[in-house]
């Protein structure tokens, strides 16, 4: 089924939140970084603007700015009255309230639209997604699954998470998701099994806490690396 701009819910988060979201340290924001899954974040136009180095996939870049700054639009409102309903189920202190949410995501995409034609030509947006990336081995040290894999638990199974969790670790040494959440609030089903997968395969997988909680339970990210074989002389 071809993706369509219809299907989107626009909503994008800042470069502050995915520092708290992956723990990302300075270490880490040296390296060459890509995020799976960005949509209207606006991380890369941050980072970038600071010196750093960000690629960005996602479907949703293969509109232009025009028809994605519409959809913002068409969704903004819908999302914060499905916010203000279930506001139980998110915790208010790295976001005070519901207007300040509003004002941080706006601002968020807003920030990502006057970057986007820039970073097209740059190639630190591009048109595709997970679970196939057109990147050779090892073209960057860390990838990020931001509000993607595991929130989706429905509608991909297992065997979809493996696969894409295998391929940001073919194309960095090291994979960070976050939340470990379904939408909806539950634990995703496929946390267990792709732990045990990816142990079984040698790669080191473990379930940490990081420094940012919004959608209540969500304070855990997963952590993939792979380990390198110690040398030893012959």
């Amino acid at each position: 089924m071809p993706f369509t701009v219809d299907g989107v819910v626009p909503w994008g988060r800042t470069m502050e939140e995915y520092c708290g979201m992956f723990d990302l340290g300075e270490r880490d924001l040296r390296g060459r970084i890509l995020g799976c899954g960005d949509g209207p974040a606006s991380f890369n136009a941050e980072m970038t603007a600071q010196g750093y180095s960000v690629v960005s996939v996602d479907p949703l870049y293969a509109f232009g700015a025009e028809v994605i700054e519409k959809r913002v639009e068409e969704t903004y409102d819908v999302i914060l009255e499905q916010l203000a309903r279930n506001r139980d189920d998110f915790v208010w202190t790295c976001v005070p309230s519901l207007p300040a949410l509003g004002q941080r995501r706006m601002w968020a995409m807003r920030t990502f639209l006057a970057d986007f034609a820039r970073g097209i030509r740059e190639g630190r947006y591009l048109d595709a997604s997970l679970p196939d990336l057109p990147f050779e081995d090892n073209s960057f040290d860390l990838a990020l699954s931001s509000h993607f894999l595991f929130l989706y638990s429905k509608e991909f199974d297992l065997d979809f998470h493996v696969r894409a969790l295998e391929e940001m670790l073919r194309v960095a040494p090291e994979a960070r998701a976050f939340p470990l959440l379904q939408v909806g609030g539950a634990p995703s089903p496929h946390v267990e099994g792709v732990i045990d997968t990816f142990t079984a395969q040698d790669i080191q997988a473990r379930i940490e806490e990081v420094p940012y909680e919004f959608q209540r339970g969500g304070r855990r990210m997963l952590r993939l690396r792979r380990l390198i074989a110690a040398q030893t002389d012959g």
